[in-house]
């Protein structure tokens, strides 16, 4: 799920950026630094909308850098248990498949695939129903239903589910239209 929070983060310039063009340089560091990364308590910072205030720079003593505390606000990304997400496959094994949903990676593993549902292994794995009319490989699209989630301090790991109703293949790069 996304949420727009407000965030402080503090942000160190080195004394060649003082000048007219002060904000600039924080603001277009901060970006560079924060987006695209993940914390565990906020989820993934898919980007950042505003700069509410830069506070007072405080001088580190023996390196002339600056340091800035910069309040900002934030797009963030964060899935939860229970949330329905549609994700790509990006490989395909014996023991289930992984799916990206944006940044998050989600494991499915083959206990939590429909059981009129195959694994058929060669030069494309793929898991294929019976009559051969629905196949998950890589680049499918799929929906599917997140049941749990393990926070790091850097990542966060998700595993899903495509065993329940209206879940499975979107989208199959495969079929023939």
């Amino acid at each position: 799920m996304f949420f727009h929070i407000t965030l402080e983060r503090n942000m160190q310039l080195h004394p060649r950026h003082f000048g007219p063009h002060l904000r600039d340089k924080l603001v277009a560091k901060l970006m560079k630094d924060v987006e695209g990364t993940c914390s565990g308590r906020h989820g993934f910072v898919v980007a950042i909308t505003g700069v509410e205030d830069i506070g007072k720079g405080l001088i580190r003593e023996g390196t002339g850098f600056v340091t800035f505390p910069v309040k900002y606000q934030a797009v963030v990304f964060r899935p939860f248990k229970g949330e329905i997400l549609e994700a790509v496959v990006t490989m395909v094994n014996k023991m289930g498949f992984f799916a990206e949903a944006g940044p998050v990676q989600i494991f499915v593993s083959n206990h939590l695939i429909p059981d009129d549902m195959e694994f058929q292994s060669g030069d494309m794995p793929n898991y294929t129903t019976s009559d051969g009319s629905v196949k998950i490989q890589k680049d499918s699209e799929v929906r599917l239903k997140i049941i749990g989630t393990r926070v790091d301090a850097t990542e966060i790991f998700c595993i899903g589910t495509i065993k329940d109703d209206f879940l499975g293949v979107i989208n199959d790069p495969g079929a023939t239209a």
